[in-house]
């Protein structure tokens, strides 16, 4: 790899995440399967994007290619202006599944990523019962969990366990945080509620974070930027500013105008083909 396909200097100087050209295919010949086309995205640092489409397009595929868990086909990947293969990111994930290690405490599990993660894994010994403590109990106070460190993730419910897995995306202080429909599993209620503790958290720390989701109005809510993609071989096929000033209240969503942009969204989604996708979760 040359020194030129490392850095993309001058326009992607402030951005966070960039595809360039970028392609993925699976498997090869009479079976290979092309997941994403060549698609192109830039998202600035401390922007909040959520990518929109039908079941198979490749949400998810994009997020794994910004987390450095998947190679591109074609073309490049650009995380905090470096191709993300030649050095590692700082990067937050949080999944639909709030997976934590069920013999670790609450506390234990947000704090696994200053154990492994650099520059924090160096102290992780001297700091995990003092600094390190100190920051999973503020985060767990911000999302509503005071008191819960010393629980263990199955004394929790499931809206818990998504409030912690949000505190252990963004112990390590990460510049991108990727969001795979962290609330896709939940109940209405308790998704609104995370909703508004993300945007609080978004709003507080202003991590650049891609969301994907099925839930037109949990984009809407939280993005400031919603990118509808095509049926498989998924791409970008509308790039849409969202315009409402912070923060957002669940009201806010009944009004005409935020209806308006869902519906908008709808209509594009369902005119590029046959999987339509409701103001619901999927």
């Amino acid at each position: 790899m040359n020194a030129a396909a490392q850095t993309r200097p001058g326009r992607f100087d402030n951005a966070a995440i960039v595809l360039e050209d970028t392609a993925v295919t699976y498997g090869h010949g009479a079976h290979a399967t092309h997941a994403l086309t060549t698609t192109s995205l830039s998202l600035r640092d401390g922007e909040f994007v959520a990518l929109v489409g039908p079941s198979g397009c490749g949400k998810s595929t994009i997020l794994k290619l910004a987390a450095g868990l998947l190679p591109a086909s074609e073309g490049y990947v650009f995380v905090g202006g470096r191709e993300i293969s030649a050095r590692a990111a700082r990067v937050g994930i949080a999944f639909q599944n709030a997976t934590m290690l069920p013999w670790l405490s609450v506390r234990d599990n947000i704090m696994l990523p200053l154990k492994i993660v650099s520059p924090f894994k160096g102290d992780y010994r001297a700091k995990k019962n003092g600094d390190y403590r100190a920051r999973a109990d503020a985060l767990l106070a911000q999302v509503g969990l005071t008191g819960f460190g010393d629980k263990f993730p199955w004394q929790l419910s499931g809206g818990m366990l998504q409030r912690a897995s949000l505190c252990r995306a963004l112990i390590h202080e990460p510049r991108v945080l990727l969001l795979d429909e962290p609330f896709g599993a939940l109940d209405q209620f308790t998704r609104e509620e995370l909703w508004g503790i993300l945007q609080n958290l978004w709003m507080d720390k202003k991590p650049t974070v891609l969301l994907v989701t099925h839930d037109l109005r949990e984009a809407a809510y939280l993005a400031s930027r919603i990118c509808i993609m095509s049926p498989r071989p998924g791409r970008i096929v509308e790039d849409r500013a969202v315009e409402f000033a912070r923060p957002r209240t669940v009201d806010r969503t009944y009004d005409n105008d935020f209806v308006e942009l869902m519906q908008s969204l709808r209509a594009k989604i369902t005119h590029d083909g046959p999987n339509a996708v409701g103001s619901t979760a999927a």
